[in-house]
């Protein structure tokens, strides 16, 4: 890599996306949805429970069929975390945290394409679709 003027401009136009990115309402939103669901009481009571049922399911995964109570165990688990998965400010969070993820999926596009449109892009999610379809699916992932 040459140094010189150029990378210079480059790195900070690069600054002035991050700071963009940062002052968006997107992100913003995505930290407010973080910070409540981290300061919610009953959020973290249901994140002790699960990863408490998760960890004990772990010490017996290993044998299978074969360990007492696998099946319950595991039931357990599943809806300990459906309990933290419907929680509303852990959905909040998620919905927050899908919409900030694409939109940096979409400025990795955009930086792409104004490239190449033969560029590929790993936006992470195999169900990305805002890219070049000629594709037929392939280079997304």
């Amino acid at each position: 890599m040459i140094i010189n003027d150029a990378f210079f401009q480059l790195e900070d136009q690069n600054q002035i996306l991050v700071q963009a990115i940062l002052a968006s309402q997107c992100y913003k939103n995505y930290l407010q949805a973080k910070a409540q669901m981290n300061a919610c009481d009953d959020v973290a009571k249901l994140k002790r429970n699960f990863q408490a049922e998760k960890e004990k399911f772990e010490r017996i995964a290993a044998y299978g069929e074969y360990a007492p109570d696998y099946r319950q165990q595991q039931r357990s688990v599943r809806k300990s975390k459906r309990a933290l998965d419907l929680n509303e400010k852990v959905a909040a969070f998620r919905v927050a945290e899908t919409d900030f993820q694409r939109l940096l999926d979409d400025i990795g596009q955009r930086l792409a394409n104004t490239i190449s449109s033969d560029i590929k892009v790993d936006a992470g999610n195999p169900f990305f679709e805002t890219g070049n379809h000629s594709c037929k699916g392939n280079c997304h992932g």
